[in-house]
């Protein structure tokens, strides 16, 4: 293979001058010294391939020297050289000192604002689209490209709406890639309403924009309606759907649990010739395992082919098993990839390690902790929250802060394990003390953190902490409350004796209360031997789960403490003529390195 440049002289290489690099390229591609700015330009494009900072900087000096650096197509290239090898920096010093004719051009600018935002920069790359309209530079279609989806990194929706209107002022709002932009932006920003006018307002749509409104819905959690977008695809004659549009219609099954309309988007797959590509096979796999189809799952697992040294299809198989209650099945699993010789990954272990955690295997999740050792992931964030877990769950919290303390770059998950240690455990001032101790870190505590937060204050009895903690959620750290919060709060007025406030609180909620919600009120009136309230809430949860066996069996209690038999038995004769049974209980026990059912 012949290099791209000749090597260098071994003596002086130090001092090898940009004009004798630029001769001996000269000399190497068969041109002259003095070439056309083309030229120049093919030399950049080769230089930009290795990403040599030293190239570049000697075809700059080049390009000074030669008087061509004010050539447009050579300057934008020179700055996309510099950005590509990672001195964003340099190419912005070199466009604030360029002149006036070569700092108004809007291809140099939207090359910066591109570069940075590919950078994960994305509130440097709107400052940067802000200082180019400030100069005067107006924006083009590839511009907004690269500007929008910076916005919709931010998450900051006036932003987004401002960038919107600038585009309707420059007549872009036809422009396909910028509707798909704008549709990704509204998407992230959580606006999925201004997303659907804005594709409905489309003259013209590719699959690229209809992937975009489906994304967006899955992004936002409605996924029936993601859904439906794919099916309109489907049915679309002038759009051919890709890889992306069925990645999305089965991330939406898994999520929703429809195992038929997945087994009819695996026969388009199969149609379109994608069942062999290897991230397409891995969503089947996790579909099915997500949908009640794991016999599927398996075959697909099976005859992975090409795919058999896929560590992410095995990662796959090893969270099915654990979604589907089969934690020994997931550990023998994980050794299977061992004994494979498989290049294990942080997904492996957590996964790995939360299979251990669910059977409370301390033994287990040893072994796992040692190869986690030898396969340096011993500093990986993910990993250590899943060992604080594992140790915790297996009924070793000395172990479990013993990791946390190990912890250098502690992140909000090593936090909230440890915090959520302490709570499983009973401890609650460790609890509070912990969370407090996190917020002077430094850091912002999640939805989960404050889910163990809202339990803690409500198994110790602390109603106006716990209120305080929750309104906090919204004011101070920007988390929206979700229903596990909502029946944290219902549990701790509940536990407290406080039941019609509980109910009032349930009433004046502004989403609508899921059957979690009402259960945790429904055993508080137990506790507190409420029938009236008890019964209420009972026929509320018979119509919302009408499948599940404790409520009948708590509204069966509730009337035995009061001392009223014949409708006690009634509400158990009423289970046997629904059919429904309540599980009996069951202990986990292990013998000789095999988990037994007792």
């Amino acid at each position: 293979m012949i290099p791209l440049f000749p090597p260098y002289p071994k003596t002086n290489s130090f001092l090898y001058s940009p004009s004798s690099f630029f001769h001996r390229y000269c000399h190497y591609k068969g041109s002259s010294p003095d070439s056309t700015p083309t030229r120049f330009n093919n030399l950049l494009n080769d230089t930009t391939q290795t990403n040599n900072l030293k190239h570049v900087s000697q075809i700059h000096a080049q390009l000074i020297t030669n008087d061509i650096i004010s050539i447009s197509f050579l300057f934008n290239n020179l700055l996309n050289s510099y950005a590509k090898c990672g001195l964003i920096n340099r190419s912005l010093l070199l466009l604030s000192t360029a002149g006036d004719d070569v700092s108004k051009n809007v291809v140099a600018w939207t090359t910066l604002v591109t570069r940075i935002f590919h950078s994960r920069k994305p509130f440097e790359a709107l400052s940067l689209f802000s200082q180019m309209r400030c100069s005067g530079v107006v924006p083009n279609q590839f511009t907004f490209s690269a500007a929008l989806p910076a916005c919709g990194d931010t998450e900051i929706l006036v932003n987004g709406k401002q960038l919107h209107c600038l585009v309707w002022k420059l007549g872009l709002e036809t422009h396909l890639f910028v509707c798909s932009a704008l549709i990704d932006m509204y998407a992230k920003c959580c606006d999925m309403v201004s997303a659907e006018k804005v594709f409905d307002e489309m003259p013209e749509r590719n699959v690229v924009s209809w992937n975009s409104m489906i994304t967006g819905f899955l992004r936002n959690e409605f996924y029936d309606r993601g859904v439906e977008f794919f099916k309109e695809v489907i049915r679309e004659s002038s759009v051919f759907p890709n890889e992306v549009s069925f990645l999305n219609a089965l991330s939406a099954c898994a999520k929703i649990g429809t195992v038929e309309f997945g087994r009819q988007v695996h026969g388009v797959v199969v149609k379109h010739g994608l069942e062999t590509l290897s991230y397409v096979r891995n969503s089947l796999i996790d579909m099915y395992c997500k949908c009640g189809g794991f016999n599927n799952a398996v075959e697909l697992f099976q005859i992975r082919g090409d795919s058999q040294s896929d560590v992410v299809s095995w990662n796959i198989m090893v969270s099915g098993f654990i979604s589907n209650n089969k934690f020994e099945d997931a550990c023998n699993l994980f050794w299977i990839m061992r004994r494979e010789g498989l290049k294990l990954d942080e997904a492996s272990y957590s996964s790995a390690l939360n299979a251990s955690a669910c059977l409370s295997t301390l033994n287990q999740g040893i072994l796992i902790h040692d190869q986690i050792i030898k396969s340096g992931f011993v500093r990986n964030a993910c990993v250590l929250s899943s060992l604080i877990t594992m140790y915790s769950k297996c009924g070793s919290l000395i172990d479990a802060f013993r990791v946390f303390e190990e912890t250098k770059d502690r992140n909000v998950i090593c936090w909230t394990a440890m915090i959520t240690a302490y709570q499983q455990h009973g401890y609650v001032n460790q609890v509070i003390e912990s969370f407090q101790e996190m917020i002077g870190d430094g850091m912002k505590p999640n939805y989960v953190t404050f889910v163990t937060v809202l339990s803690a204050c409500g198994h110790a009895g602390l109603v106006e902490e716990g209120f305080a903690y929750f309104d906090s959620m919204t004011k101070i750290y920007g988390v929206n409350p979700g229903h596990e919060h909502y029946a944290c709060m219902v549990d701790l007025l509940g536990r407290a004796g406080r039941l019609d406030e509980a109910k009032r609180f349930i009433e004046s909620m502004p989403i609508k209360p899921k059957p979690s919600i009402w259960g945790a009120l429904l055993g508080a009136c137990k506790n507190y031997d409420n029938l009236e309230m008890g019964k209420e809430v009972a026929a509320k949860l018979f119509e919302l789960e009408p499948d599940n066996p404790g409520n009948y069996v708590l509204l069966s209690n509730i009337y035995r403490d009061k001392g009223r038999l014949e409708e006690a038995d009634q509400i158990r004769r009423l289970m046997g003529v629904n059919g429904i049974r309540k599980a009996r209980g069951c202990s986990w026990i292990d013998v000789k390195n095999k988990i037994l059912c007792v």
